[in-house]
């Protein structure tokens, strides 16, 4: 399939999302990686996981990046070595970047009905009563749930909770974009939300406003 989508959200940021369609053996050809990466993929036990793996170094080379030009930090959060920031995700058949000349997060989602068991660890249900039907709440939910995770992503602060520190305001599905805000130790950061969806998964990106 290659690249699936490419979203120029401003000047300086770039979102580009890969369907992953290819067998492994194809998607290593031509990537070179770091001895640390190649140890990970080796150890993925997952083919699909190791598929998304190589998936994002096939992403970073639509901007001309190489796997040495990623490292990770000590939470875990991705830096590119020229200064630009970056975030990833990967879901099932679907893996995803963003890069900004600002911190920015991202996360894609695959539409799933197990996600209404677990709402109420990361947002109050009560905000949605209104939603005509389970896969209206399921897309609700899923979106709310990206949102969340890019914002935790953007910010990579260990403590730091969706259900207690961070909300998101109401939306209509069509309106593509939301804000979310985040109360934490005594501070509060606003957030720009954008949101798409595809093929029952949903991508959501977090900047900061």
């Amino acid at each position: 399939m290659a690249l699936y989508k490419t979203i120029t959200v401003d000047e300086g940021t770039k979102v580009l999302i890969w369907k992953i369609e290819e067998s492994f053996e194809w998607l290593c050809d031509g990537i070179q990686l770091t001895s640390h990466c190649q140890n990970r993929v080796d150890s993925m036990k997952s083919d699909l996981h190791r598929r998304g793996f190589m998936s994002i170094r096939h992403l970073l080379a639509e901007e001309s990046y190489v796997d040495e030009d990623l490292f990770y930090d000590d939470n875990g959060k991705p830096h590119l070595k020229d200064g630009k920031h970056i975030s990833i995700t990967h879901s099932f058949t679907f893996s995803g970047i963003i890069i900004s000349d600002k911190p920015i997060g991202i996360d894609i989602e695959k539409q799933r009905e197990k996600i209404m068991k677990i709402a109420h660890k990361f947002t109050p249900l009560n905000e949605y009563h209104t939603l005509a039907n389970d896969e209206a709440i399921i897309r609700k939910l899923t979106i709310v749930w990206g949102a969340k995770e890019s914002i935790y992503k953007y910010m990579s602060i260990p403590g730091l909770l969706f259900l207690h520190h961070i909300y998101v305001e109401d939306f209509d599905f069509d309106m593509m974009t939301t804000t979310a805000k985040v109360n934490y130790q005594g501070k509060e950061e606003k957030f720009n939300i954008h949101y798409l969806e595809f093929e029952g998964f949903t991508c959501a990106y977090a900047l900061p406003k």
